[in-house]
């Protein structure tokens, strides 16, 4: 028998629209705060007067951002695992779990401390620039990788956060975070002349108080003392069982993002004019990311649920109710894309052409809300469910999809031949996805 925790004291509640937006809403405003301090960074070097420092933060926070990415498995695996701990009340497996993935990221943020001058290296020959914006975009990375184990952690405690349904807790942990950075970066840039070190420096310090403040909101994990218990947290089967989840999300994880890196990366075969048309059609797929994350963050935590407490009816309820949701939102997109894409194009571009070729293919910009939806409801759903081979191996089909029509649909439409391919894999995730739901309701029930 499990001890009572006050983790997990909660009532469920029914599946409704309201609980539905009362999970979802928190994620898309928190969303909504990304981009605010990626502008304030940029506007904040921009004050120093020259081009280098703008070029080299844009390329060291890309970097950077992508290698910690890669540990983003640790929030999806850990929605599920927790989410079918409270499902099936077993209140002590809510608490081991995130000690588990404490433990993780700060495994794989020291590492990446000790190996930060390969890391480092490395990630400065993807992205080939100027010796004067690669030196200062070293020195960003160099300070940035020292947040390594907060940054990491904070994956595995969102994702905590998320599977309880307290997405409200990780609003007021993202609002923290980029205020105190928007406001460190103004003191340390403009107030102190630390150049580009300053606004490391300041993402350093908001990322460690953000993970202070994670672990507050935690609290109720460390209430009850079997969070410590060694024997319990190093079960080998559970660790087992929970980098089996995670590998599988960080395979399909990485091939999404090999889709996404070739897409911007191929545009420049197509010459200067459509690869900066791709990179402002790109902003709105990032709009349209924010927006659906929040409704496919509900579907992981209710599906998880229902699945750890073997309710099949329930899960099949919240899959339908929130995708329904998600649909909605892609139809807004869709149309408000349709309505104000091109006004919004003149605004992110002065270039003639570039407005010209942004609006040339802003059609399939247009379609992907309504045509990637499917992926991006079920993907939160199987995440839910743990059902992260499925994932990977779907994830699988729909790359080998996406570029074995890469080549000839470029061939043969040039940009739009790419755009054709994007949408593909999006459409192929869907399907696939989608054609492997039956078997989820069927582990539902056992």
């Amino acid at each position: 028998m499990t001890a009572p925790s006050p983790t997990a004291s909660a009532e469920e509640g029914p599946i409704s629209n309201r609980r539905v937006l009362k999970i979802a809403l928190p994620i898309v405003l928190s969303n909504a705060t990304i981009p605010i301090l990626g502008l304030v960074d940029t506007g904040v070097v921009g004050q120093i007067g020259t081009a280098e420092p703008i070029a080299a933060v844009g390329v060291g926070a890309a970097m950077i951002t992508a290698i910690y990415w890669v540990f983003g498995f640790l929030r999806m695996g850990t929605v599920g695992l927790v989410g079918q701990a409270l499902g099936a009340n077993d209140r002590d497996e809510v608490s081991l779990l995130l000690t588990r993935a404490l433990l993780i990221a700060g495994a794989a943020g020291i590492t990446l401390i000790l190996l930060q001058i390969p890391v480092i290296w490395g990630a400065l020959r993807i992205s080939p620039s100027p010796s004067d914006v690669e030196d200062l975009a070293h020195t960003y990375m160099a300070i940035r990788i020292w947040s390594a184990p907060a940054a990491i952690a904070l994956y595995g405690v969102t994702g905590w956060l998320i599977a309880q349904e307290r997405t409200r807790a990780v609003l007021v942990l993202q609002l923290w975070m980029n205020g105190l950075n928007i406001v460190l970066s103004l003191a340390f840039v403009l107030g102190l002349n630390w150049g580009i070190g300053g606004v490391a420096f300041a993402t350093f310090l908001a990322e460690y108080s953000g993970l202070a403040l994670g672990l507050w909101l935690c609290r109720d994990a460390f209430r009850n003392p079997v969070w410590r218990a060694r024997l319990r947290v190093l079960d080998p089967d559970k660790l087992r069982h929970m980098a089996l989840v995670n590998r599988d999300i960080l395979i399909r994880s990485l091939l999404l993002q090999a889709i996404f890196l070739s897409f911007i990366l191929l545009g420049g075969h197509f010459g200067a004019t459509p690869q900066a048309a791709n990179q402002i059609l790109v902003q709105f797929l990032y709009v349209t990311a924010y927006a659906l994350d929040g409704f496919a963050f509900a579907a992981e935590a209710i599906v998880a649920r229902a699945m750890g407490a073997k309710r099949p009816v329930a899960l099949r309820r919240g899959a339908l109710l929130t995708s329904a949701w998600g649909t909605a939102i892609g139809a807004a997109l869709t149309l408000t894309f349709w309505i104000a894409g091109p006004a919004i194009i003149d605004i992110m571009a002065k270039s003639p052409e570039v407005q010209q070729a942004a609006r040339t293919y802003l059609p399939w910009m247009i379609a992907a809300p309504l045509l990637g939806v499917a992926s991006w409801m079920l993907d939160g759903i199987f995440i839910g469910a743990t059902r992260s081979r499925d994932m990977r191996n779907m994830m699988v089909l729909s790359a080998a999809i996406y570029f074995a029509a890469l080549w000839p649909l470029m061939a043969l439409y040039g940009n739009h031949g790419l755009w054709i391919a994007l949408l593909l894999s999006f459409i192929a995730r869907g399907i696939t996805l989608g054609a492997r739901y039956p078997a989820l309701e069927r582990a539902a029930a056992g």
